[in-house]
């Protein structure tokens, strides 16, 4: 075993003996379960919903323009210069 994998072992060594796992008060499960349930009716209306759709797809053309704008800037920066 070499001192890198040695370090690492005493560390997971370490952390296992310090993290232990915690139990939620009773009934916080169930109540977090029954507060994020979606009824049908509720879904459905939501799926009809032509705003809904609207946003996602506005979200999601968003954050692929931010990607492509930072992924540009990036290549723009270091990227070769001629001449």
């Amino acid at each position: 075993m070499s001192s890198h994998e040695k370090k690492l072992y005493d560390i997971e060594t370490q952390l296992a003996g310090t993290l232990k796992r915690v139990r939620p008060p009773s009934g916080l499960t169930q109540r977090l379960r029954d507060r994020v349930r979606l009824e049908p009716r509720v879904l459905a209306a939501r799926l009809s919903d032509w705003r809904f759709y609207f946003l996602t797809v506005g979200g999601v053309i968003s954050g692929l323009l931010l990607i492509i704008t930072v992924a540009r800037a990036l290549f723009h920066l270091t990227g070769r210069r001629d001449g």
